[in-house]
């Protein structure tokens, strides 16, 4: 079994983003069942529905983890469900709530050796004490295999494969500051018990022949969902950067994701890290229907899914 919560479906700022007045965060604070709001993005994945590996630590992570019955202390004075923490990447919205988990509870931090050595260069992140909370690297392509904190098989194996993206904002520098790369900078998961196949894929700056291989046939794929059109944001008064610059892919269009997706053999197709900007937020917009018309789900705040 491949037990799925997502803990957050937005992108960076969330829904509403604090200082954003656009008419669909208005919307939101305003409780429009329409437009429910939503953390930043990340999951947590079980393979016994008891003890959960958190992917991605978003800035909300505390609210998530309190939101989150499944992740609630069980026992003890102090105690938790959580057996680690995985990282696809070094962004603000994927380590900052790292430091939530700073109370000395015994945890794995498995992140691959780019990103551990980006931590390791900032010693805020010393605050995770490593004689109680140990970085692990995982390595592209390589089968690793979940423990639990006794060293019990958590009974799913991860695999970590490099998509294309681009640096973490904080770290853009030289001629070309968004170039785009396949070398473990942004990395997807392959999730599996053996059985069954899910793969996570939360940033992506465009599709590749070997990113369709790896995705053919999976039993559910969480993609990034940033935009609905590459210059939505730039349309829309919100800022000068395209999706393309920021490193991903745009749902809509010939080269979008829908369109690349579309033959996969996929079972269940789910946009995850949603930007606020993004119409499909909305279930009573056009673009909604046309998700939903090409079998896709939006995923929302404490959607459980299990393969």
């Amino acid at each position: 079994m491949i037990d799925i919560i997502v803990l957050g479906a937005a992108a960076g700022g969330g829904f509403p983003q604090w200082n954003s007045n656009a008419p669909g965060c208005r919307r939101a604070r305003a409780g429009d069942p329409a437009a429910l709001p939503r953390t930043q993005a990340s999951i947590a994945i079980s393979g016994d529905g008891k003890n959960w590996f958190v992917v991605n630590a978003s800035p909300d992570l505390r609210t998530q983890i309190n939101q989150t019955p499944a992740l609630h202390p069980q026992e003890g004075l102090r105690s938790t469900p959580i057996a680690g923490v995985i990282l696809t990447g070094g962004e603000v919205d994927t380590i900052t709530g790292l430091l939530t988990l700073r109370e000395r509870q015994p945890l794995t931090l498995l992140a691959t050796p780019e990103v551990l050595s980006m931590l390791d260069a900032n010693p805020i992140f010393e605050a995770l004490n490593r004689a109680v909370v140990s970085r692990e690297p995982m390595g592209l392509d390589q089968p690793l295999a979940l423990k639990l904190a006794d060293g019990a098989p958590a009974g799913l194996t991860i695999v970590p494969f490099a998509v294309p993206g681009k640096v973490p904002l904080y770290a853009e520098s030289g001629p070309d500051p968004a170039a785009i790369c396949e070398n473990g900078e942004t990395i997807g998961l392959e999730i599996s018990d053996g059985n069954h196949r899910v793969c996570f894929v939360p940033g992506c700056a465009r599709m590749t022949d070997n990113l369709r291989v790896r995705l053919r046939g999976a039993d559910a794929v969480f993609f990034d969902g940033t935009l609905w059109v590459d210059d939505e944001m730039v349309r829309a008064g919100l800022g000068e950067k395209t999706g393309r610059r920021m490193g991903h892919m745009s749902m809509d269009g010939m080269d979008g994701t829908i369109a690349a997706l579309r033959d996969l053999g996929i079972k269940r197709k789910i946009f995850i890290h949603i930007n606020n900007s993004n119409p499909v937020l909305l279930a009573d917009t056009p673009e909604r229907a046309a998700v939903e018309a090409a079998g896709w789900e939006i995923s929302h705040d404490g959607m459980r899914i299990t393969a």
